[in-house]
């Protein structure tokens, strides 16, 4: 029926495909895959089916096992609603679905608010596109026991996504990750899927999500005062094609702010993202327009969201006056540094309140709660375990902000994932703090820096190719567990963290004491971390599911005075180097 150059089992999917159960389109569109003899894109369509992982589903577009489409959703939606039913039995069980501009983003909300709802399982569907943290409000403000976002975050444009929710409106953490995969894994057939939905149980929902959403985020404001004075603070935005224009323009008008302008060539919905090689707000070239406007507009603060509007970027002019981005690191300093202090200044520390981040992300945070005499949490990387450790605190401790150095930043714990749109609003606010004080953003960075020390922060990503690759970053792993380094940058390293084995390495006395897992957002994960006795740190992360390896390194330094700002900057980022040489990340 195909050509011979498909392996068995792709083969094997293939014809399964069609003469199975499946629509007349797909069968078509895999049979035009067939006649035009696209084999590598059938293999890639068939060799596999898309992992429905811990946190759902993401891959390319696509008719096949291997793709984003309707059976595969369907399946993932099946298993997940099985799981509802058997997690909460006898109870009226619901669930909110929300959705982002990626194309089929609103068909594939549609097919899975219908298999819930075939499946006793009430549905609040948003009536259009909105951000990924409303969807997490929404859960907790409707009193549903899960949710959906569809959504591929800053993926390219062929790619969409499924992200699962539980009822606290975080992601899902265990034991029900590995358990809803367990169920999805179930679905045998297309068969066992009801795709045929009952319109009696989908409810669509907007304005009166919407309106509560923008209020919660109004109380986050720490300085209305402050706001109220600098309300024509020049504000450029862009939601790069993405959910983020639903709201930000509104949470920023709601807070005070009267001067927003949008850069409008990205102001539409679009998942073809037509103006940007990647919506990546990470990257620069992505806020290329916004920078743009700004010089032109003179602008106080650019502001960037990604397509589901739960990333947030950031950039303002620096000491000589150029606008400059500020990286995922220092903007989650800056916010947690605004919010311990404005919460100072205005009497509301009490001793019992608390700050969470990734164990990747700086540690800048943890010696500024420090000096405020509030608690710092740390986490594995994924904002699912910041909203454990919330979860876990609830009626016992405060909980202020947190954030991660991948751009993702929360405020307040109405939402239990990270969240741009009140992300945008607290950026802003401490901007107009910075400016009442006659302080541009930077000058309010280099301020914290002279207060904690200048941290600095650099990601080195390596990709291997394959099967060697995959195997060679495994050995990688195990040699620097055997033989971890005695030295870093001139500096003896004096604990190793090893998550893997739940154990932290005293280098001195060789002494191992246990990292205990299981709450706080600590579980077993293959991470290590260095430590050195200058305050260096270098972490090493293996993703689970491609041959690739990410290192976090920090290294720090006093910063005197403003003005020794660029000399530090450039001693910083040439031990970082020295670092990267010294381990042979490369």
């Amino acid at each position: 029926m195909t050509t011979q150059t498909l392996d068995a089992t792709t083969q094997q999917q293939v014809d399964q495909w069609l003469s199975g159960p499946y629509d007349a389109d797909t069968k078509a569109a895999i049979q035009q895959l067939i006649d035009s003899g696209n084999t590598t894109e059938l293999t890639d369509s068939f060799y596999r089916t898309l992992e429905f992982g811990t946190g759902g589903l993401r891959g390319v577009i696509g008719v096949g096992s291997n793709r984003m489409n309707r059976y595969t959703v369907g399946a993932a939606t099946q298993g997940y609603a099985n799981y509802l039913n058997k997690s909460f039995a006898g109870q009226d069980i619901s669930v909110a679905i929300a959705h982002d501009s990626r194309r089929m983003s609103p068909e594939f909300a549609r097919i899975a608010a219908d298999i819930f709802s075939a499946n006793n399982i009430k549905v609040y569907l948003f009536s259009d596109l909105r951000p990924t943290p409303e969807l997490s409000f929404a859960i907790r403000q409707l009193g549903c026991q899960g949710g959906v976002v569809v959504t591929a975050s800053h993926n390219p444009p062929e790619y969409n996504g499924y992200k699962v929710y539980w009822n606290d409106g975080s992601q899902v953490v265990a034991p029900h990750d590995k358990n809803i995969v367990d169920e999805v894994s179930a679905i045998s057939s297309v068969d066992d899927i009801k795709f045929e939905g009952v319109a009696d149980k989908i409810k669509l929902i907007d304005e009166e999500i919407d309106a509560p959403y923008i209020e919660r985020i109004k109380s986050n404001a720490v300085n209305p005062d402050v706001i109220a004075r600098q309300a024509n603070l020049n504000i450029v935005f862009t939601p790069i094609h993405g959910t983020g224009i639903t709201l930000v323009p509104r949470a920023l008008e709601a807070i005070g702010f009267t001067n927003v302008s949008v850069v409008e060539a990205q102001a539409t919905p679009d998942g073809n993202f037509p103006t940007v090689k990647s919506p990546n707000p990470e990257e620069k070239a992505a806020m290329q327009m916004a920078l743009d406007q700004a010089k032109y507009q003179n602008a106080d603060l650019i502001i960037a969201t990604d397509p589901d509007a739960d990333r947030v970027g950031a950039g303002a002019r620096n000491h000589h006056g150029e606008f400059e981005l500020l990286n995922g690191n220092q903007m989650a300093s800056l916010i947690i540094y605004y919010l311990l202090r404005a919460w100072k200044e205005t009497g509301k520390l009490t001793g019992n309140e608390f700050v969470a981040k990734t164990i990747v992300t700086t540690d800048l945070i943890d010696r500024l709660c420090e000096q405020y005499g509030v608690t710092c949490y740390n986490t594995l990387t994924g904002f699912k375990y910041i909203a454990q450790v919330i979860r876990e605190l609830e009626g016992k401790e405060q909980f202020i902000g947190g954030g991660e150095e991948s751009y993702g930043y929360l405020i307040g714990d109405f939402v239990r994932d990270k969240d741009a749109i009140a992300s945008c609003a607290m950026i802003a606010e401490l901007t107009a703090y910075a400016k009442d004080q006659g302080l541009s953003l930077f000058d309010l960075l280099m301020e914290m820096y002279q207060q904690t020390g200048f941290f600095y922060e650099a990601l080195v990503s390596l990709t291997k190719k394959g099967k060697a690759g995959a195997e060679e970053i495994q050995q990688m792993m195990a040699d620097f567990r055997a033989n971890p380094p005695k030295e870093i940058a001139g500096s003896p390293v004096v604990r190793v963290d090893d998550y893997k084995a739940l154990t932290t390495l005293d280098m001195a006395s060789g002494q191992t004491t246990a990292i205990e897992a299981g709450k706080m957002g600590i579980e077993a994960s293959n991470v290590l971390q260095f430590f050195t006795a200058d305050g260096t740190k270098v972490s090493a992360r293996p993703s689970g599911t491609e041959p690739k390896i990410k290192f976090y390194v920090s290294v720090n330094e006093p910063l005197p005075s403003a003005e020794a700002f660029d000399d530090t900057y450039a001693a910083l980022k040439a031990k970082v180097q020295r670092v990267t040489d010294e381990l042979n990340l490369k």
